[in-house]
């Protein structure tokens, strides 16, 4: 695919992004507005009724706090999916949240597992083992911003602190490595010059020709008549007839 069809930017890249955040602040507010408790909407491990879940639980917070610390990876990394990765960001975002959703249903212990940090997990995995499966200058780039900026996050797929739902976590690492692979075709090709090719000819090549053996610049490769010799202007040395 073409690098243009990729990194291209457009007003989604910012705008989607933004909408989804904004979305999941607007639920916060309407739950403290109005008094309500979105909680048990969240995935409840091997209990049928915890299976809605898997769709609602990301648009769930427990408290400001924890919806302000998923908002700003939330955003900057969708932003990068959706300039990087544009033809498939919503197959990424979609069932990443329903694949991270589903994984939580099946390994989590038996309570309710809200909030966003699985599809988080879901994007950090992907862009950094796609940036590195794709060998590209740019997704390279990439993967080393996201572990420099969230590289830490790795400790938390581990039960290391109460409380927080590390299974959900490591749902969202796992999904995150199969879509690396999964969308592996979906790969912008670097740019290959003309050298690069594989039915180049060096002794074909016009820029070429005008080098020597010792790789000395010929500036004019015409030969010159009597000595049918290359003749190189840039060291040819006039001599001062002394008849």
């Amino acid at each position: 695919m073409d690098n243009q069809d990729h990194f291209k930017f457009s007003n989604g890249v910012i705008v989607y992004p933004l909408l989804f955040v904004l979305l999941l602040w607007a639920i916060f507010w309407f739950e403290i507005r109005f008094g309500y408790d979105f909680t048990n909407f969240g995935v409840y491990p091997q209990r049928f009724s915890g299976l809605r879940g898997i769709i609602f639980s990301p648009f769930i917070h427990s408290g400001i706090e924890h919806l302000y610390h998923n908002s700003i990876p939330l955003f900057v990394l969708s932003a990068a999916l959706f300039y990087f990765y544009k033809s498939i960001a919503w197959r990424v975002l979609v069932f990443g949240i329903l694949l991270s959703g589903l994984l939580t249903w099946i390994i989590g212990r038996p309570a309710y597992h809200i909030g966003a940090s699985g599809l988080i997990y879901v994007l950090v995995s992907f862009l950094f083992f796609k940036g590195i499966i794709a060998k590209h200058y740019r997704l390279i780039a990439l993967s080393l911003l996201v572990v420099f900026l969230y590289g830490s996050m790795v400790w938390y797929v581990m039960p290391i602190k109460e409380g927080m739902s590390w299974e959900g976590h490591l749902s969202g690492m796992i999904v995150g490595i199969v879509f690396a692979l999964y969308f592996r075709k979906n790969l912008p090709q670097p740019k290959k010059y003309y050298w690069e090719q594989e039915d180049y000819k060096e002794e074909e090549d016009e820029f070429l020709k005008h080098f020597d053996e010792n790789g000395n610049f010929i500036e004019n490769t015409t030969l010159d008549e009597e000595s049918e010799e290359p003749v190189t202007k840039i060291n040819y040395i006039f001599k001062k007839n002394t008849d």
